[in-house]
């Protein structure tokens, strides 16, 4: 059940990395979909050593898997999707997955990164689910644009929240081994038929659970995702119906009509940044650990080396040398999303959390306004190829050291946040308490302006269950997210180390770091071709050839993820 408000995704018009997962942990968190999050690291249970566990070592961590049967969806997950449910969910009917507190009372801190500005301390919404879960939580909420400063700080110290929001696109340099020295090993308490203790966490996919496994441990609660996630180009509906637009089906057909929609004068252009689309048109794989593949030739390469790499950066230079990317998205300032909204972009990027926020925030004032996702198309017209993302990249941790009644705790408020669709902690977790932050108008539950500043980004971020879109508001949003999802699933492969939590050398840990710079730099024109191929010249004999060399032997030891 998503909450009534406007996305809170806060992507700026210049794609980059970190802003474009920042918003997605939000939009997950409200939807349970979300985008191709940097793959994460775990390690050995050493808690320093490189590399992964997977196979049968692998599986004897893993909790038993027991389908929940609370709700069956209208639109079942298919080709990756996340579920759909396309209809009003009966109020009055909602059960109870839990039918007994778990949690004893017993006090513990949670710290999670929170964007925007957090609730107080007892306010009515923490309030609200201590009491219905059994704890007692002393939130610690931390800037989400700067958490992973706060995260490393915190995990060098030593003192440690008894439960840590870790998200995985953090997950990079020494905070990677950090992880697997400094938070304890689940399995005692969840392993096999231990989690039916916690039935919402034993609905958890297993595959989510696999990508929890950090230093050979399984130490982290997974908040699910769909595995056919990607970044969506949005096109404004109502102006191409008005204007009699074709939706392009080509990467040379997108320039053609950008270049006829372009209007200067009249303050309209075609698009905002389309590299991260771009990555998907060119079948370009994904950054981090999830950018390396064995190819049909039997040859390991990471995305830098791919051809279409360089044909995707080229193809997203050609539409700002064209004069058809807004020039503040040139300039990287403001919000693409309010130029879509406004009208002065008909296509931009954004993660799927946006089909249903845009629709809500324009409902009343803009009642024509239209938003759709296009399908992205191969560069030539004919079906991507496109990269699975990973089934988890969000996990709540607990402490080494934590009492057995503060994981217990811990574990009951990570069950309760993993509800699923259609249960009465569901709808506390999503919209808090009737009358105090939400009414129900034509049987649909409504957020008031409490309900909007307190009911976000806190308990949600603990656990989830598997990935579903439910807007009860508007239905047809989700059936859209979900069909969009269903088709381009279609055309998705698995990289050699999908499903694997993978620890790089840390000696590696900044080899690829300037890319994302120099990405945004030359296609806007202000670097040359010459320079990222020098780039990636200098990636390899730094470090990437022996990197190639180190992914190659454990992929030979634990198998191949596709």
């Amino acid at each position: 059940m998503t909450p009534n408000a406007a996305s809170s995704s806060a992507a700026s018009s210049g794609p980059s990395r970190r802003s474009f997962l920042a918003s997605t942990a939000v939009a997950t968190a409200a939807v349970a979909g979300g985008m191709p999050l940097l793959a994460a690291c775990g390690g050995s249970d050493s808690g320093s050593r490189d590399g992964t566990t997977s196979g049968k070592a692998a599986d004897r961590m893993l909790p038993a898997y027991v389908a929940s049967t609370v709700a069956t969806p209208d639109l079942p997950s298919k080709n990756g999707s996340a579920a759909g449910y396309t209809g009003k969910v009966d109020l009055a009917g909602l059960t109870t997955s839990v039918p007994q507190k778990l949690g004893t009372g017993a006090p513990f801190k949670i710290m999670s990164p929170f964007w925007g500005s957090p609730p107080k301390a007892g306010c009515a919404y923490y309030t609200a689910l201590d009491a219905a879960a059994g704890t007692k939580i002393t939130w610690q909420n931390q800037d989400g644009n700067t958490y992973g400063e706060k995260l490393g700080a915190v995990l060098a110290s030593s003192s440690i929240p008894d439960m840590v929001v870790v998200p995985g696109w953090e997950l990079v340099g020494k905070i990677a081994n950090a992880v697997s020295a400094k938070f304890m090993d689940l399995s005692p308490y969840l392993a096999g038929d231990k989690v039916k203790k916690y039935p919402n966490l034993a609905a958890i996919p297993s595959d989510a659970w696999r990508m929890g496994i950090f230093g050979g441990a399984l130490r982290g609660i997974p908040m699910p995702s769909a595995t056919a996630s990607w970044i969506v180009p949005f096109y404004r509906k109502d102006i191409f119906d008005k204007k009699g637009y074709t939706v392009p089906k080509s990467a040379d057909e997108f320039l053609a009509w950008a270049k006829d929609v372009t209007s200067p004068k009249a303050k309209v252009w075609a698009c905002g940044d389309m590299n991260w689309t771009a990555w998907g048109v060119f079948s370009v794989r994904g950054s981090g650990t999830a950018g390396w593949n064995i190819g049909d030739d039997g040859k390991l390469t990471y995305r830098i080396e791919q051809p279409e790499y360089l044909e995707a950066l080229e193809w997203t230079r050609k539409l700002f040398a064209a004069g058809v990317v807004h020039p503040d998205d040139k300039a990287r300032t403001g919000q693409a999303g309010q130029r879509f909204t406004s009208g002065q972009i008909l296509v931009y990027n954004d993660d799927m959390s946006s089909w249903y926020g845009k629709t809500a925030e324009q409902a009343a004032s803009n009642p024509e306004f239209r938003i759709e996702g296009m399908d992205i198309f191969g560069a030539d017209g004919g079906h991507p190829t496109l990269w699975a993302s990973q089934p988890a990249a969000i996990w709540s941790m607990i402490r080494k050291g934590a009492s057995k009644a503060t994981i217990e705790n811990a574990l009951a408020a990570a069950d309760f946040s993993a509800a699923p669709y259609g249960t009465k902690e569901r709808m506390l977790v999503d919209y808090g308490v009737e009358g105090t932050h939400y009414t129900v108008k034509d049987g649909v539950p409504v957020k008031n302006d409490l309900g909007n500043s307190e009911v976000v980004n806190a308990w949600v971020m603990l656990a989830a269950p598997a990935a579903y879109f439910a807007h009860p508001d508007f239905p047809e949003v989700a059936r859209k997210q979900t069909e969009w999802q269903q088709r381009m699933g279609a055309y998705m492969k698995k990289s050699s180390t999908f499903g694997m939590n993978i620890v790089e050398p840390t000696r590696y840990a900044n080899l690829s770091s300037q890319f994302e710079q120099l990405e945004i730099d030359f296609v806007r024109g202000n670097r040359k071709l010459s320079d990222v191929q020098q780039a990636i010249s200098t990636w390899k004999s730094s470090g990437g050839d022996k990197l190639r060399d180190w992914y190659k032997e454990l992929i030979d030891k634990n198998g191949s993820g596709n």
